[in-house]
């Protein structure tokens, strides 16, 4: 631009119409936006005779008078007569710095008074009470404080865990969910050689289950076909030899046999289960910390007619039932273990 307005020669006002785009540089998308704004408020000039009537108006478009005694001293010959006459450099910036430098000045005083004293303020409510060394008496008294505190935190909580046991359910049969299972297939463990891997039908919604079963000594494949058996559907899953086992099947033994605790005749897969007088809602599953299934089957058996029964001190044996009050039973050991 420099190099154009060396070069340049100036126009007259009468030429401006008649002259080329092509002899001036070209603008810059900024550029043209200003110069549209330029035009805009020139057209306003004959409307507005007091335009220039005080140094507020002045300095308010300070930036347009520039511009255009830019143009009359460089690009056009404009007679002196109609040249713009304001010393847009002196008045005008004296007047803009004059009138707002004092107010700024007062204002940052003022809000530098206010800060220092709030800065004041805290720090004095801040500061703390100047005091000696406490005595010894002090010192005491602030311990025995802090045992005691400690000492009322120690039997709040022991209040508080001695009231949650309290209402807290016992570990009952009710809590575990007995159900007819249907094995529907059963094949060997392929990781495992005494391990049979069973796949279940529970009544689940989601299908049938894989379940890991120790029997491979005692009960051969072929009585682990399409038969129905009790489960237990509400252990935690265990992971045995890289299978996921997701239940397990009920067995009464002694230290020579293993036999199934079969369900009453005409069950379906899916069918409740529970021990008489513990008919009750079982959890969606055990907790294994808990140990509900470890306390409650200690006290599981079989009676001289082969029942399957639970037996807590001092009252009669509970027998396994379905909702028609239908007996599930073992095949030939009495007394036995039932896990």
């Amino acid at each position: 631009m420099a190099d154009f307005i060396t070069n340049f020669k100036k126009l007259s006002l009468s030429d401006i119409p008649e002259a080329k785009e092509a002899s001036f540089p070209e603008l810059s998308n900024e550029e043209k936006a200003l110069s549209s704004q330029y035009e805009t408020l020139s057209s306003r000039f004959d409307e507005a005779e007091n335009l220039w009537s005080s140094p507020e108006e002045v300095a308010k478009f300070r930036h347009i008078l520039r511009w255009a005694d830019l143009i009359q001293n460089t690009l056009v010959e404009v007679p002196e007569a109609d040249q713009l006459k304001v010393d847009v450099n002196a008045k005008v910036d004296k007047e803009v710095k004059e009138k707002k430098k004092p107010a700024a000045a007062g204002a940052a005083a003022q809000g530098g008074d206010k800060k220092a004293d709030k800065k004041a303020d805290k720090k004095a409510d801040a500061a703390p009470a100047q005091k000696g060394e406490p005595s010894e008496e002090e010192k005491a008294a602030k311990a025995e404080a802090a045992k005691a505190k400690k000492a009322a935190k120690a039997k709040a909580k022991a209040e508080s865990q001695a009231k949650q046991q309290a209402t807290a359910v016992p570990p009952n049969p009710s809590l575990v969910d007995f159900r007819v299972g249907f094995i529907q297939k059963a094949v060997k463990h392929p990781n495992a050689d005494s391990l049979y891997m069973s796949t279940i039908d529970m009544g689940d919604e989601e299908g049938p289950r894989t379940v890991c079963s120790g029997l491979v000594k005692y009960i051969p494949i072929e009585e682990m076909q399409e038969r129905y058996v009790v489960c237990i559907a509400n252990l935690k899953p265990v992971t045995m030899r890289g299978v996921k086992s997701c239940a397990m099947v009920l067995c009464a033994s002694n230290s020579e046999t293993v036999e199934f605790v079969n369900p009453p005749a005409g069950s379906k897969a899916g069918d409740k289960l529970f021990f008489e007088g513990f008919n009750g809602t079982p959890e969606k599953q055990l907790n294994p910390k808990k140990k509900v299934w470890e306390t409650v089957q200690e006290h599981f058996s079989t009676s001289e007619a082969f029942e399957v029964t639970y037996t807590e001190e001092g009252k009669s044996p509970a027998r396994l039932v379905n909702e028609k009050g239908e007996l599930c039973k073992n095949s030939t050991i009495v007394k036995a273990e039932v896990k």
